[in-house]
C-alpha cells in the first residue's frame, strides 16, 4: 500500500495529519483489519482509541468486527467502552507495553524512538490535548 507523502510545517518537521493513513502504524493496523488479519486485543484497542477521531462509529465497528473470534457485538462493545471512558490515544510507551502482551506487532519499529507516536503523526481534536494536560496537572498537584 502506497502512503501519501506527509506534509511539513514551517520548521521542516512533518506536520500532523488529518489522514489516519499518514501514521505508518495506523495504516498497517487499518490494512490488517481490512484483510481480516488478527491484530490481537491490544491492536484492536489501540486502533479504536486512535481511529475513533478519524472515522465514524459504523466504519470503526465494521473494521473491528472483521477479526477472527471478534464479531460485531464485540466490536460495538469495544467502541462503546473506549468512547464511554473517554480514552485518549495511547502514548508510544503504552503501545510497546501492550505489544509485549500479544503476538501481533502493533509497532514494527520499536527500536526507532520516533516511530509509533500518533501524537506527532496525527492531528487530534483540541479536547484530546486538553485532557492530557489536565491529567498531568492533576498528577503534579497530587505529589
Amino acid at each position: 500500500m502506497a502512503q501519501a507523502p506527509q506534509t511539513q510545517d514551517r520548521s521542516g518537521s512533518p506536520a500532523q495529519s488529518d489522514d489516519l493513513r499518514d501514521s505508518p502504524m495506523m495504516a498497517r493496523l487499518l490494512e490488517s483489519l481490512e484483510q481480516g488479519a488478527d491484530i490481537g486485543h491490544y491492536g484492536r484497542l489501540t486502533f479504536a482509541m486512535v481511529a475513533r477521531y478519524f472515522m465514524d462509529d459504523d466504519d470503526l465497528v465494521r473494521l473491528l468486527a472483521n477479526q477472527p473470534d471478534h464479531g460485531e457485538d464485540d466490536a460495538q462493545r469495544l467502541v462503546a467502552q473506549v468512547k464511554g471512558h473517554g480514552y485518549n490515544p495511547p502514548k508510544r510507551d503504552r503501545i510497546l507495553q501492550w505489544q509485549a502482551e500479544q503476538e501481533f506487532q502493533i509497532c514494527t519499529t520499536p527500536d526507532d524512538p520516533s516511530s509509533c507516536n500518533v501524537y506527532s503523526e496525527l492531528k487530534f481534536p483540541d479536547e484530546v490535548y486538553d485532557n492530557i494536560g489536565d491529567f498531568w496537572e492533576e498528577k503534579a498537584e497530587s505529589r
